[in-house]
């Protein structure tokens, strides 16, 4: 189901990830040993670094990636927004626990018609979420849609490797142990199916590089972390 578009493709992601919101977390620190929280603190510094104002992160699921925004200096507050209800009620939560509800709005919303004005924040990300995207190029121009000029967009996502042994060994982990630890700790193996078919039809680096620079952003660039299987990139809205 990873080749469907539109709103087929966003009804379809919406009903797995609806399903699992409860093991999320723990799907995500078992598949990455953990990794994934220090990625997200990655993208928050560079999506932050020398801006100050509200930061938004779209397809924020259960929040990590807006409670490291609202960590950041500068940001004085993190939206975090979401298709799922129930992404958002966990997100939510996950902010009075870590004592940032203050400094944080988690709201259902979505990705493709973004509920704000143009030019609105100083930053803009989204963590693993674009490959869930109906129409990536309209989930770009929202992004930029929303960011102010001279503000920067980053983007942390799972990207297509190329050949070569840990390719290959990357591609056994995440099509074959991956769906079996879905079924066995979330429940839930077709949403972990879904996951690794969703990357091999999803835009490798350079490409979506291009995609942020047709998008009419300036100082584009990337950097690969995870042994070259997550890719964080980024681009400025140019100054008006």
């Amino acid at each position: 189901m990873a080749e469907l578009t539109g709103e087929a493709k966003q009804r379809y992601v919406a009903g797995l990830f609806a399903g699992i919101a409860g093991r999320y977390d723990l799907m995500n620190t078992l598949m990455t040993g953990g990794r994934h929280l220090a990625w997200k603190e990655t993208t928050a510094r560079l999506a932050s670094q020398g801006l100050t104002g509200p930061a938004l992160d779209v397809a924020t699921g259960t929040g990590d990636l807006a409670l490291a925004l609202a960590r950041r200096p500068g940001i004085d507050r993190a939206v975090g927004l979401d298709l799922l209800p129930q992404m958002v009620e966990q997100a939510r939560a996950k902010a009075a626990t870590k004592g940032l509800a203050e400094k944080t709005d988690i709201t259902v919303g979505d990705a493709m018609m973004l509920p704000f004005p143009d030019d609105s924040f100083v930053c803009v990300t989204s963590g693993f979420s674009l490959r869930n995207m109906p129409d990536l190029t309209g989930a770009l121009a929202e992004m930029a849609r929303v960011a102010q000029p001279g503000g920067r967009i980053a983007i942390l996502e799972l990207t297509p490797m190329k050949g070569g042994p840990w390719a290959a060994l990357f591609r056994f982990y995440f099509h074959r142990a991956v769906p079996l630890m879905g079924r066995l700790v979330a429940g839930n193996a077709s949403a972990y199916t879904y996951l690794p078919r969703s990357v091999d039809y999803f835009p490798d680096a350079d490409t979506l590089a291009g995609m942020l620079s047709g998008r009419g952003l300036i100082d584009v660039g990337y950097r690969r972390m995870g042994l070259g299987a997550v890719c964080l990139h980024w681009g400025i809205k140019p100054p008006r």
